[in-house]
């Protein structure tokens, strides 16, 4: 019986099937994460007002909340401009999550740097539910970017013990 020096006492064919089984849980776990920027716009849209029903200081968007405070005039004169960035930010968050579920790590980083971006406004806005929602979504991405990574370096990895 022929056994690598990665596990204690596993055959060659035990350390692949463990290492495959580690791959398809990670695969699966991106898939997860990737679902959470789908999640996210639907939360954008209802926070924002694009659907029919509106659910205030729950799901808030900082920029969004920005601009309808000190946007007065604009609004006024561009009613559609407030619908037009809510639409463009669920927009992004769709696209985001087409990118990730592919595969793409830069769209969970995408992701995390315009949600903590965001998360500013909504400190300035006093809106501390809101904040924590984006804190758990930048939490999940995070965690979907690092799943991600420890999935595309595992074939360089086995690799790399292979060859010793």
């Amino acid at each position: 019986m022929q056994t690598l020096n990665v596990g204690a006492g596993r055959t060659d064919e035990e350390y692949k099937a463990a290492e495959e089984s580690r791959r398809v849980e990670l695969r699966n776990d991106v898939q997860n994460y990737a679902l959470y920027f789908f999640i996210a716009a639907g939360l954008a849209a209802l926070g924002t007002g694009l659907l029919p029903i509106r659910l205030f200081a729950i799901v808030n968007i900082g920029c969004i909340d920005l601009l309808q405070f000190y946007g007065g005039e604009l609004i006024k004169a561009n009613p559609l401009l407030l619908r037009a960035a809510a639409a463009a930010w669920v927009l992004a968050l769709v696209g985001l999550g087409f990118a990730a579920r592919k595969g793409q790590r830069w769209a969970f980083w995408a992701g995390l740097v315009l949600y903590a971006a965001d998360m500013l406004p909504l400190v300035v806005m006093f809106s501390l539910w809101a904040f924590g929602i984006h804190g758990f979504f930048v939490f999940q991405w995070f965690k979907g970017q690092r799943a991600l990574g420890e999935l595309k370096e595992t074939p360089q990895s086995a690799a790399a013990a292979a060859a010793r």
